[in-house]
C-alpha cells in the first residue's frame, strides 16, 4: 500500500488516529449489525441486495482501517515552521508564495500526503506544486504545471 515515512504534523496524526478509532469501534459494529439484520430479514443469499451492500461496505471498511494503521506506523511527526534545513523549503515549511504577474500572496504548509487540504492551505510535499518548491530558498522563481498552463511563483517567505 504506501511506502516509507508518512509525514504529519501532530494534529493530523490525531486526527487520523480518532478516524481510525471510529472504524474499529463504531463503523466495524454497525456493519456487522446490518449483516445480522439483513441475514434475519431475507434468507437466500442470493438475492439479498442489502446484504451484499452491506458486504462491500465491510470491505471498504477494513481497506480503510489497513490503510489507516500503516500510515500511522510509518509516521513522523512533523512540526510547522521547524525548518530541517534553515532558509531552505521542506516538510514542515509554511511558505509564501507570489504568482507571478500578481500583488497577492498565497500561504502553504508542506505536508505528506495523507494530510494533504489544499482548502486548508496544506499541501503535499509530492503535489506538482510542493515538488517545485521542495529545495528552494526565498527569491527563487518556481515553475508549476497545471492543467491550465504553466505558473510561476516566487517565494516570498519560508518560516
Amino acid at each position: 500500500m504506501t511506502e516509507g515515512i508518512q509525514y504529519l504534523t501532530k494534529e493530523g496524526y490525531e486526527e487520523l488516529e480518532k478516524k481510525l478509532h471510529y472504524l474499529r469501534t463504531q463503523r466495524r459494529q454497525e456493519i456487522a449489525e446490518r449483516l445480522h439484520q439483513a441475514l434475519e430479514e431475507a434468507g437466500e443469499l442470493g438475492e439479498n441486495a442489502e446484504y451484499e451492500d452491506a458486504k462491500n461496505n465491510q470491505a471498504f471498511v477494513e481497506g480503510e482501517i489497513r490503510r489507516l494503521e500503516e500510515i500511522l506506523s510509518n509516521a513522523e511527526i512533523i512540526e510547522e515552521g521547524v525548518q530541517r534545513r534553515k532558509g531552505v523549503v521542506g516538510i514542515g515549511s509554511r511558505v509564501t508564495l507570489r504568482e507571478k504577474g500578481y500583488d497577492d500572496e498565497e500561504v502553504y504548509f508542506l505536508v505528506g500526503p495523507a494530510e494533504a487540504n489544499p482548502a486548508q492551505g496544506k499541501i503535499s510535499y509530492k503535489s506538482p506544486l510542493g515538488k517545485s518548491l521542495m529545495d528552494q530558498k526565498v527569491g527563487a522563481e518556481v515553475l508549476v504545471h497545471a492543467p491550465d498552463g504553466d505558473i510561476v511563483f516566487e517565494i516570498v517567505k519560508i518560516e
